[in-house]
């Protein structure tokens, strides 16, 4: 583990990981439960570093789908990710889930993302998410202290400039224009 950047703490057998424990990884995510001769089985959960979590019952290595909790990934928010039964944001209901939960905002108050009060974007960057978007440089950054977080390949590029909210770099809205005499 030296050599890859991860830690484990927990139960070993024969110099594998075998048992309760937590392993995490050089990203940061986290994998808390079971394991069996070096991979993930049994009872665990994957807790990612954007604060959702993924549970399920593993086997080998792999989640497995014919359990009764078939694995779930949970957001940071709260909202369970359900492929059968997935109510949010879909072609029918646009609200965001906080809008679900708490209500839509008066008349005038459009709320722009999920979390509020939306964060400021630095005007000609991008809002993608999970962060703050430079378009020039190609790279996501929090929203807070502009930390690095990735760079963006050709793909995720386009899918930003194309689809993702905006800061202003130009008058948004109506001109007063006098009438001329």
């Amino acid at each position: 583990m030296e050599y890859t950047g991860s830690k484990y703490e927990g139960a070993t057998k024969d110099g594998r990981l075998d048992g309760e424990g937590v392993y995490v990884f050089p990203s940061g995510t986290k994998y808390k439960g079971s394991f069996q001769d070096g991979t993930f089985h049994g009872n665990g959960t994957l807790h990612f570093k954007n604060g959702s979590t993924f549970t399920a019952v593993w086997k080998h290595g792999i989640p497995q789908e014919d359990t009764a909790s078939g694995g779930r990934y949970k957001f940071k928010d709260g909202l369970e990710f359900d492929e059968e039964d997935w109510k949010y944001c879909d072609g029918y209901d646009r609200r965001f889930y906080t809008e679900i939960l708490n209500g839509l905002k008066p008349a005038g108050r459009t709320q722009k993302i999920d979390k509020e009060p939306a964060p400021p974007i630095p005007k000609g960057w991008y809002d993608c998410g999970d962060g703050v978007y430079n378009p020039e440089k190609r790279i996501v950054y929090t929203y807070s202290d502009h930390q690095f977080i990735r760079n963006a390949d050709v793909n995720e590029h386009t899918w930003i400039v194309t689809t993702c909210r905006r800061g202003s770099d130009f008058f948004v809205g109506k001109v007063y224009k006098p009438p001329t005499p």
